[in-house]
């Protein structure tokens, strides 16, 4: 799939474009079950925005957690000149920690000033992870309360995970979700009232992943490391939760009984668990950045919410100005039916976890891959495609893609660059990225 001629467009050009299609796109999309696509590169501008709302009083009203509050290294005060009112919370991924972040965040607090208040979550490190998506996410979204607690200036938010932290953040935004209040005003074309609502009480302005299993890791090339051989992917289904406990059930679509449907399916619609799919959609833009090859943890169909037949020869030369950023894609939503656990994909649940052959396994990831776009494709996305080939450490995509350690992994710098000015737009555009829900 080449790049289409939004590449050569100025970006004012390319913002009044995007502007009059999400107009159209929630009254005059089609059913198809594909992705309309506008693909272009990004350069400077970037196509998001925030606006400013007044702040309400929160709570969890509640929520039984069992938490662990983190390092809130910050005390109350009121609102003043210098005091920050964007909150953007950087969440780890698997067997990790705030270390991971340490480059990330210099940068950003850098590039970013005193007006966001930059905080690396801690409620989650290392073996903690192995809880679950769903006990990480109760635990990260007690911790984010503490700090929105703690900081009264705070007006908005903002998410960038890694890796599995982006299953975590979804999670947690959906416990964060306040439906009853708005933003947006009423009258406006760009969302639906199912966009409308507040995380922690602010302003939810970019939630960003880098390298995130989004549809889990089942499936051929999901688990880069196993090499695509059917014979170590049909092992390590069944092995995964003696090393990642509930969380390695849970990416591998195997948690609850046979006649429930997966966690990760119950997280692109609202149900009874959460509202996950309305809490995703208050947020002005969702940012998906993936590595296309060379990241042995997450392949690039899962973390880019792509099927199989939508990977494209990836570009290899980067974007002006964003080593290593290779392409750029806007996706609009798409209208089409809530997903759901068919019969059939019960029964064929039933059979990988009782007699598992490749050919029911395979068939059960079909139908709950396909089911999870369904959910996911309802919210517009930006997928920003990734791809270190020429890097000297290569093989290091999956930690390079957010500079774990800038000695190692300083190839990814060029990503950091354009997360920041992904970032900063938001505060000089008044674009939003619709939902159809």
């Amino acid at each position: 799939m080449a790049s289409s001629s939004l590449c050569s467009w100025d970006s004012q050009r390319l913002f009044a474009y995007w502007r009059s299609t999400s107009e159209i796109i929630t009254s005059s999309c089609s059913s198809s079950s594909n992705f309309s696509v506008f693909r272009g590169r990004l350069g400077k501008n970037k196509p998001f925005s925030s606006i400013t709302t007044s702040r309400k009083d929160w709570s969890l009203g509640g929520q039984a957690m069992n938490t662990s509050k983190g390092n809130l290294a910050f005390t109350n005060k009121s609102a003043s000149d210098d005091s920050p009112d964007h909150l953007l919370v950087l969440v780890h991924g698997i067997l990790a920690s705030p270390s991971d972040w340490i480059y990330f965040e210099s940068e950003l607090k850098r590039r970013l000033g005193k007006k966001y208040l930059i905080y690396a979550s801690s409620s989650n490190t290392y073996t903690k992870t192995f809880t679950g998506v769903d006990g990480s996410g109760k635990r990260l979204a007690e911790e984010v309360m503490q700090v929105v607690r703690n900081t009264e200036s705070l007006k908005k938010i903002s998410f960038l995970a890694h890796s599995l932290g982006g299953l975590f953040a979804r999670y947690a935004i959906s416990v964060l979700y306040d439906p009853n209040i708005s933003p947006f005003p009423s009258n406006d074309a760009a969302c639906s009232a199912s966009s409308r609502g507040l995380i922690a009480g602010l302003e939810a302005v970019n939630f960003i992943t880098l390298a995130t299993p989004h549809l889990g890791v089942r499936g051929r090339k999901q688990l880069p490391f196993l090499l695509g051989v059917s014979f170590l992917e049909k092992l390590a289904a069944p092995l995964a939760p003696f090393f990642t406990g509930r969380t390695g059930k849970q990416l591998f679509l195997m948690d609850e009984k046979p006649r429930r449907p997966p966690l990760l399916l119950r997280m692109v619609s609202d149900c009874d668990d959460g509202r996950f799919i309305s809490a995703l959609a208050a947020f002005k833009s969702r940012v998906i950045y993936a590595n296309v090859s060379y990241d042995h943890m997450v392949g690039w169909r899962t973390s880019s919410i792509r099927r199989e037949n939508e990977l494209f020869t990836a570009p290899t030369r980067s974007l002006d100005g964003y080593k290593h950023v290779v392409d750029v894609e806007y996706c609009p939503p798409v209208l089409s039916e809530q997903p759901h656990f068919p019969p059939q994909a019960a029964r064929a649940k039933e059979a990988a976890q009782n007699d598992p052959t490749t050919q029911n396994t395979a068939e059960y990831h079909e139908i709950m891959e396909e089911e999870m776009i369904h959910g996911l494709q309802r919210l517009g996305w930006m997928k920003v495609d990734v791809n270190f080939h020429s890097a000297f450490w290569a093989f290091s995509a999956h930690n390079n893609i957010h500079v774990k350690n800038e000695w190692f992994h300083n190839a990814g710098a060029g990503v950091v660059a354009h997360v920041v000015d992904t970032i900063k737009q938001q505060d000089s555009s008044s674009l939003y990225i619709p939902a159809n829900l």
